[in-house]
């Protein structure tokens, strides 16, 4: 006791002042962002204020329209692919300026930037409300507290792991230092959905500035309004630390500004579908460059016989059903241990009824609309072939005080029994809040069940036992796992964020994210420079000695044979080899 007495101290007193330190306010100055012109009917005129068009796809502009109203928002250019390069070459112009900004000056950005987020959350939470119809608190969980934790982390942790990271030099390289540099790839393209539009903005753009990057965001057409106020944001703070102007830039448009994107940067991160991904990696080929895909998923919601039901259904309910489906990595499939099946579905079916929907600016409702028009027509229809194949809708919430133009743009949750496999709804990525419960039998059969599919996001795994919990998730294929839990590991950005098979591939978010912004370079030199320097071995220089491959082979064996006695025995023949001069065989090779 005597001796971790004293350790003990120090630890407390350790954390002490690192807690002292957290209350030490920052020098971070405030900024002001004009939001004159989107609070109240947005940044356009009036006229034609509640127009419904189906389609918002033209070839000159993006039509903005809130999907709760279907009020109408504004237009932004459909940028052509000359424009896109000019705005990525004045993006490049201004990454090597930037390159050679400190951390500090890095960090200064991310606290001014954190600084407004916490003191704007109404208004950043409002516009993603108006863009997307999700709800205000789904705004501020998915937006905010993802963001807020991702500027954290990178202040606590980021430059430690851009900064050279020493490896072990081996036994052949003992008089060498190994070592790994990060160096920023240049310009970074992110192609981002409109599920989240501040948080798909940000995330990609705060681990491209942090380690040295400018960065061109293409933002969906479905979210063109909101993304463009949110670039005031980052384009003040910029200004207030004195980086160079166009170090970021928010672009809109269709496929052909995205594709003109692709061809045009250094590295390109896609948030989207796995059929437009697989063209992001066509058009990425023929630059070869680094590509990042986050695909969507399917992912699987396991609930074991030993749970709190009533817990567990609320996890599900909210798993499903935020934002009316817009979450990340919304579980889509949810398979419960026939002991519980039916409670679960009476607990499930009893909180659907009492979710409120509706226009989430308008009233104190639980879940908003959906944001791509027609949307609620494909829903409808994965429901339906659910239906003609067997499945039972058991409970379906309400929608209610909703404008005439605006009734396409709601699809009520929905829990639906007796589901399988054959059916579309337990395959196709829904996106809507559909709640498809399937029972199973064992352990084994959960597993089987949640790996068929051709995704691969994550999952989440419910028992009263952590340890089986945890056999249940190490088994599913998918790149991450919540325990007893949903959604959490991204709300741990130390993590790496990404999935497997239709769900892409590469990492956003953690030390992985974070280095994917970076040429990774090798780097080895020598240890005690000048006093030692690498030689070539005198048998192996030109001419080639005729003992040469001897030479070798005792070298290899002194290094890395398995028995100490051997080891030595070839040590001794490396030492003499080095030691003999056999002049005449040069000298014959040389008469030959």
């Amino acid at each position: 006791m005597a001796f971790w007495w004293p350790l003990l101290v120090l630890a407390f007193a350790f954390v002490i002042c690192k807690f002292l330190l957290m209350l030490v306010p920052s020098n971070v100055p405030s900024i002001n962002v004009d939001a004159s012109d989107v609070l109240g009917n947005g940044n356009q005129t009036d006229e034609n204020s509640y127009i419904y068009i189906p389609s918002r796809r033209q070839t000159d502009k993006v039509k903005c329209y809130e999907p709760a109203t279907m009020k109408y928002l504004g237009h932004f250019p459909a940028l052509k692919p000359d424009e896109v390069k000019e705005r990525v070459a004045q993006a490049r112009k201004a990454q090597k300026i930037w390159a050679k900004s400190s951390f500090k000056q890095r960090r200064q950005f991310l606290r001014i930037l954190l600084k407004y987020i916490i003191e704007h959350q109404d208004l950043i939470c409002e516009i993603s409300s108006r863009d997307t119809g999700k709800t205000m608190v789904d705004a501020s969980l998915g937006e905010i507290l993802t963001t807020c934790e991702k500027i954290t982390w990178l202040l606590s942790e980021g430059e430690r792991w851009l900064k050279p990271e020493y490896r072990s030099c081996g036994r052949s390289m003992l008089h060498k230092t190994a070592k790994v540099e990060f160096y920023p790839l240049g310009v970074i393209g992110a192609i981002v959905s409109w599920n989240y539009p501040f948080h798909n903005i940000f995330n990609p753009m705060l681990a491209a500035v942090f380690s040295g990057n400018s960065i061109v965001i293409k933002v969906s057409e479905n979210a063109s309004w909101s993304g463009c106020f949110y670039m005031r944001i980052i384009q003040t703070a910029l200004v207030a630390v004195g980086a160079p102007e166009n170090l970021v830039e928010v672009i809109t448009g269709f496929a052909e500004t995205g594709e003109a994107l692709v061809s045009a940067v250094d590295k390109i991160i896609f948030v989207g579908s796995p059929g437009v991904g697989r063209m992001i990696m066509r058009k990425a080929s023929d630059t070869l460059i680094p590509v990042t895909l986050e695909l969507g998923g399917k992912d699987a919601f396991i609930v074991c016989e030993d749970v709190d039901v009533p817990h567990v259904a609320q996890v599900a309910a909210r798993a499903a059903l935020q934002s009316s489906g817009q979450n990340c990595a919304g579980a889509e499939r949810f398979y419960v241990h026939k002991d519980v099946y039916s409670s679960f579905v009476a607990e499930v079916v009893k909180i659907v009824k009492s979710v409120a929907v509706g226009p989430p600016l308008a009233g104190k409702y639980d879940m908003g609309a959906i944001c791509m028009q027609e949307h609620s027509e494909k829903l409808q229809n994965l429901v339906n072939d659910a239906i003609q194949k067997g499945a039972e809708v058991v409970g379906r919430g309400s929608v209610g005080n909703i404008g005439e133009d605006a009734v396409d743009q709601y699809f009520p949750p929905t829990v639906i029994v007796n589901v399988n496999h054959s059916m579309k709804l337990m395959q196709e990525e829904a996106f809507g809040p559909v709640l498809p419960i399937m029972k199973f039998n064992s352990d084994e059969e959960a597993v089987k069940l949640a790996n068929d599919s051709k995704y691969g996001l994550g999952c989440a795994v419910f028992s009263g036992s952590q340890h089986r919990a945890k056999q249940i998730a190490s088994q599913l294929h998918c790149g991450v796992a919540a325990v007893n839990d949903f959604a959490s590991t991204y709300m741990c950005q130390s993590l790496p964020f990404g999935g497997v098979k239709d769900s892409g591939f590469g990492r956003f978010a953690g030390i992985e994210g974070l280095r994917a912004c970076c040429l990774v370079k090798s780097v080895v030199e020598d240890r005690w420079w000048p006093f030692i320097k690498t030689k070539i071995p005198k048998p192996i220089q030109y001419p080639v000695a005729e003992n040469g491959f001897e030479f070798q082979v005792s070298l290899v064996e002194a290094l890395y044979g398995l028995n100490m006695l051997d080891r030595l025995r070839a040590l001794v023949n490396v030492l003499k080899i080095l030691t003999e001069q056999n002049p005449s065989t040069n000298n014959k090779r040389r008469n030959e």
